[in-house]
């Protein structure tokens, strides 16, 4: 059976994104604009692809600017890094309005366990073996922020199957 391109990219490439600008954002605290971007430019193709009718996909976009805006006093306020930001909005996109307050709880939730792990880990002194990885380096630094594009991601990839958007673009 042949795969649908919309069920492609939903199911591939909205996933590795998701998962590659976790696993930057973990090794360097940094979200490169270039997966948000990819993100944002998906998304259309997925929804004329898999039939997402013009004012749901209208409703899709207004959740990616209340995630925008959301994202852009958070970072005003120091609470998250600018990536983080753009990561909450495209998200926000992709699981649309109906399944934002869903996300933006499950994203909080998983951000605070992110944070209570990281805490724990800084207090736990590092083993010898792990001293040469630099990025575990950067985690366990107190100085060092959250890196909080792990939660955001793992919160949409938790939350996206759910949503109306993923049903019609999987099939």
């Amino acid at each position: 059976m042949l795969v649908s391109f919309s069920a492609f990219l939903i199911l591939g490439a909205v996933p590795a994104l998701l998962i590659a600008a976790a696993i930057c954002d973990a090794g360097s605290f940094r979200i490169p604009n270039a997966f948000s971007l990819a993100l944002a430019g998906l998304f259309p193709l997925v929804a004329v692809f898999a039939g997402l009718p013009l004012d749901v996909a209208g409703l899709h976009a207004l959740a990616g600017a209340i995630g925008l805006a959301i994202g852009v006093t958070l970072f005003a306020f120091g609470h998250v890094g600018g990536g983080d930001a753009k990561l909450f909005a495209v998200a926000a996109l992709w699981v649309g309005l109906d399944d934002l307050f869903g996300y933006a709880l499950i994203a909080s939730l998983f951000g605070g366990g992110l944070a209570v792990a990281i805490l724990l880990l800084r207090r736990a002194p590092m083993p010898a073996l792990l001293t040469g990885q630099g990025w575990l380096l950067r985690l366990a630094d107190p100085k060092s922020g959250v890196p909080y594009g792990v939660a955001l991601a793992a919160a949409a990839l938790a939350v996206l199957p759910q949503t109306e958007l993923f049903r019609l673009a999987a099939g």
